[in-house]
């Protein structure tokens, strides 16, 4: 009677464990799901991003969580907030729209773009060498929203990889010690 007692709770236990193993992959596949779906709507493959600079304070400050859309009407105006991407550069800047130039056809445009805390346009030192305007294909997406603060603990754990590795590790272990005690 002892040892289908023991095997009873080895039994539950595993199942336990394997329950727990199915939750987490469906919350996993639930936000990859969601981020898809996000990515749909907005019409741009960065719906949202942290601000990593000072370029746009005060309206917007290093460590906000920005939220875009790629939707291409109403044209774009002088004053908007963009985010755009540099040729050669891996990460895309957010910055406001301080002249904007229709060309002949639907959706073509040229601009020029300036951080609000930066003396000079972005001609001066975030352009490619060379380049005078941004066009169309160099645009992300619009601004549509911001939270303050929240990219805080995004901009900390890229700057500390060691922290990184000892919160997964932590949750993972409290995890074990989870599935262990039941």
């Amino acid at each position: 009677m002892l040892d289908y007692v023991k095997q009873s709770h080895r039994s539950i236990r595993s199942r336990g464990a394997a329950t727990k193993i199915i939750k987490l992959g469906s919350l996993v596949t639930l936000a990859l799901m969601t981020w898809q779906l996000i990515v749909l709507v907005t019409g741009t493959k960065y719906p949202v991003a942290v601000v990593l600079s000072g370029s746009m304070e005060p309206g917007i400050r290093k460590g906000d969580l920005l939220f875009f859309s790629a939707m291409k009407s109403p044209p774009i105006q002088t004053g908007e907030i963009v985010l755009f991407k540099i040729e050669g550069k891996e990460i895309p800047i957010v910055h406001r729209v301080i002249k904007v130039h229709r060309q002949n056809a639907p959706n073509k445009f040229i601009l020029l773009t300036k951080g609000d805390a930066n003396s000079e346009d972005d001609r001066y030192g975030v352009y490619a060498d060379g380049q005078l305007w941004l066009e169309d294909h160099d645009i992300i997406g619009r601004v549509i929203g911001r939270m303050p603060y929240i990219g805080w603990a995004t901009i900390l754990l890229g700057k500390k990889p060691l922290m990184t590795y000892a919160l997964l590790g932590g949750l993972g272990f409290a995890e074990l010690l989870s599935i262990a005690s039941h």
